[in-house]
């Protein structure tokens, strides 16, 4: 089974809340339709629009992301899936990727909501990084930190192996945070800081050091999302 992440641009004649509508309802259960083995819907809807961490370096930012698992990359079903979404954005881009979780997210009913909101952070690997140094900064130190000095509940790390699909951006790394929903607009919360200004200084600057160390911080897209599970990877017939 592979894994493949494919970023969403919104359609700028569509609703916002009707598009991520679409997305996780009737584009799903194409999707699911086809036999993918697992499938993800994070769309950047209503309910995170005060999120107060929103960082983009592109002209208009990723609206949404849909992770996909399949049997092989190299079959026609991942060539269905990409027409769908495709269909359903403005701009596509998708990534095959190595997933690693480093804190289990807390399972949910498929399809509803989950707990609070997933922040994904898009990386890219600066040249001056070797790139096993720079994942060895990456998931062997920086993770440590970043669990620590966050109030995360779950966190999900995919290391970009290529892109699939034409002219798709460099990305190398793409992270997913679960964060408690007083942490859309509570640095605070956020940081799991108690209230206390001296201990939220410390864990933002172990934080900054820590991401400095692999250059995670020069080009970084960051896109707050609500998470909905279509199909978890691995289910039998008899649990779909």
């Amino acid at each position: 089974m592979e894994k493949v992440v494919y970023i969403l641009w919104q359609p700028p004649a569509e609703d916002l809340a009707d598009w991520c509508v679409k997305l996780r309802g009737r584009v799903s259960e194409q999707i699911l339709a086809t036999g993918a083995q697992g499938l993800q819907v994070n769309v950047s809807d209503n309910d995170v629009a005060t999120a107060m961490l929103r960082l983009t370096s592109f002209d208009t930012p990723i609206m949404a992301v849909v992770s996909v698992w399949v049997d092989t990359v190299a079959g026609s079903m991942r060539s269905t899936v990409e027409q769908l979404l495709d269909s359903a954005s403005a701009v596509l881009a998708g990534y095959l990727v190595t997933e690693s979780v480093p804190m289990a997210v807390p399972p949910r009913s498929l399809g509803a909501r989950a707990e609070g909101f997933s922040n994904f952070a898009f990386l890219r690997r600066p040249d001056e990084f070797a790139p096993d140094a720079w994942l060895d900064r990456w998931q062997n130190h920086h993770t440590k930190v970043a669990i620590e000095t966050q109030d995360t509940f779950g966190y999900v790390q995919n290391v970009v192996v290529r892109a699939v699909t034409p002219n798709a951006p460099p990305i190398d790394g793409i992270v997913e945070e679960l964060f408690r929903a007083e942490a859309l607009g509570d640095v605070h919360a956020f940081y799991g800081s108690g209230g206390d200004n001296a201990e939220l200084a410390r864990r933002l600057h172990l934080m900054m050091d820590s991401v400095a160390t692999f250059g995670g911080e020069r080009i970084l897209d960051v896109v707050p999302t609500s998470r909905y599970v279509l199909r978890a990877p691995g289910m039998s017939e008899h649990e779909r």
